[in-house]
């Protein structure tokens, strides 16, 4: 790894600029500390170049002789801070001016402004951390449920590396073993050796299709489930989003059509997130308005990960509701019998035979069936164990699966299999040696861009542009 030559000293403010109980200005570079030292009063005039590494110090920041807050300093000394560089933390009161104020006397004794992402970048360039580990920074910043967080922190951690790292190891070995003897073959030979690398080829092509089918797990943790709620008019969809919610978000009413547009809302439950989606009641109508929310409503039903079928188990069934379960079809979805608190009008296995159709025998009927009342919050906690049953393949364990949540790390890895595959196609059917260790070098050169080891300083600029000031 290339250590990182910029020596200019930077600055951000490092917390939300708002109205806050303290705010936090961060300086790196190699004159982190003299910068604050030109503007930190300390007790006995003591100086912050003076004093050991990872240490807190209370005093004032000025500019010149104009006091601007009261503070406590945290001097890091490199290579040992986040940076890998000196670096001074400045916590303040959390005005939004006073922070701002700081940062501009910074910046006016030497710094200049960082650029977004640019200290984990300087991290990563000064190989405090690697590429899978950067980016779950910023994972971990937009986490928007317990999953998600934990698999972020697991990947800052190098779960994620170390996989990798594992994997590019036995492929280099093998590789340099081939090309040693190519160049050597007096004295190596790779006599059958096709059949020794199968043996080393074939568990990595599973590891890493392990890895890649762990992806839609880890966009689910990461994303959300894209969930759309859907139903006939005043079958209680909008209700369901409030008891969910625990609010009074969308409108509820007697009349039927009254949501003709799309709500959307991101909802919690269980440690997942629901990109959850009220639509239209789905009905033949003469309502111009009406029908295109009910189009609405179907294409974003076909796009779903998950459908939610609210049925009114009061009234009978009619053809709407066989027009909706024909968008069930080879879809996740989920059936609410909803009022359930009222006289049932509606059994399951009506609903069973209507989605079978004629070809009973052949079709299958998985869809969960549950009886809610979501007035009455009935049924919401089977519904929130159902969901987390359907989308995760058993209990989610962060101690040592690993979830591929990042599409460039899937995308690599996808491309390191072609590779490996492209392998096991040159070892059937003979293929000379040097076949072999054309397609290792590009599986071990793909593998490398997920670490940043082998990436270009345009797409590392690109992925650091996506983080926010100051971290």
């Amino acid at each position: 790894m290339v250590l990182y030559n910029d020596t200019q000293t930077i600055a951000a403010i490092s917390t939300a600029v708002t109205e806050s109980g303290i705010g936090i200005v961060r300086i790196s570079g190699e004159q982190a500390i003299e910068i604050a030292d030109r503007i930190y009063r300390g007790k006995n005039g003591k100086k912050l170049a003076d004093q050991k590494t990872h240490t807190i110090h209370y005093g004032y920041i000025a500019d010149g002789e104009d006091m601007i807050d009261e503070v406590l300093v945290l001097i890091m000394k490199g290579p040992h801070s986040y940076t890998g560089e000196n670096t001074v933390e400045i916590d303040c009161h959390g005005g939004v001016f006073v922070v701002r104020k700081i940062l501009e006397t910074v910046i006016k004794h030497g710094a200049r402004p960082a650029e977004p992402g640019e200290f984990t970048k300087r991290a990563f360039l000064n190989g405090r951390i690697d590429l899978s580990q950067a980016e779950a920074v910023i994972d971990i910043i937009q986490s928007k449920n317990e999953y998600a967080l934990k698999s972020s922190v697991g990947q800052l951690k190098g779960n994620v590396k170390q996989k990798i790292v594992d994997i590019r190891e036995k492929i280099l070995y093998h590789t340099a073993f081939i090309e040693t003897a190519l160049d050597d073959p007096e004295h190596i030979s790779v006599d059958g050796y096709g059949e020794t690398l199968r043996g080393v080829i074939e568990p990595l092509i599973k590891e890493i299709q392990k890895l890649i089918d762990s992806s839609d797990d880890g966009r689910i943790i990461k994303e959300g489930i894209k969930t759309v709620i859907v139903g006939k008019p005043n079958a209680g969809k909008s209700s369901l989003l409030n008891a969910l919610l625990g609010e009074d978000r969308a409108i509820v009413t007697d009349i039927a059509g009254t949501t003709r547009d799309i709500l959307q809302e991101n909802i919690s439950l269980q440690g997942i997130s629901l990109n959850i989606m009220d639509t239209a009641g789905i009905r033949d109508t003469a309502d111009i308005i009406e029908e295109i929310g009910v189009q609405k409503a179907i294409s974003h039903a076909k796009e779903a990960d998950l459908i939610i079928y609210v049925i009114d188990s009061s009234a009978p069934l009619d053809q709407n509701d066989y027009d909706i379960l024909k968008l069930l079809k080879d879809k996740k979805s989920i059936i609410l019998l909803n009022k359930s608190d009222l006289e049932m009008q509606v059994k399951k296995k009506e609903i069973m035979d209507a989605y079978l159709g004629e070809n009973k025998e052949e079709n299958k009927f998985d869809i969960p069936m549950i009886e809610i009342s979501a007035k009455e919050n009935i049924g919401i906690d089977i519904l929130e164990n159902t969901l987390k049953d359907m989308f995760y393949h058993g209990d989610i364990s962060f101690n040592s699966e690993v979830y591929i949540t990042n599409v460039r790390h899937k995308t690599a890895l996808q491309n390191a299999l072609q590779s490996l595959n492209n392998v096991i196609q040159s070892i059937d059917m003979q293929m000379p040696e040097d076949f072999y260790s054309i397609d290792l070098m590009d599986a071990y050169e793909t593998l490398g861009s997920i670490t940043g080891e082998t990436i270009g300083e345009d797409l590392v600029n690109e992925i650091f542009s996506k983080f926010c000031m100051g971290k």
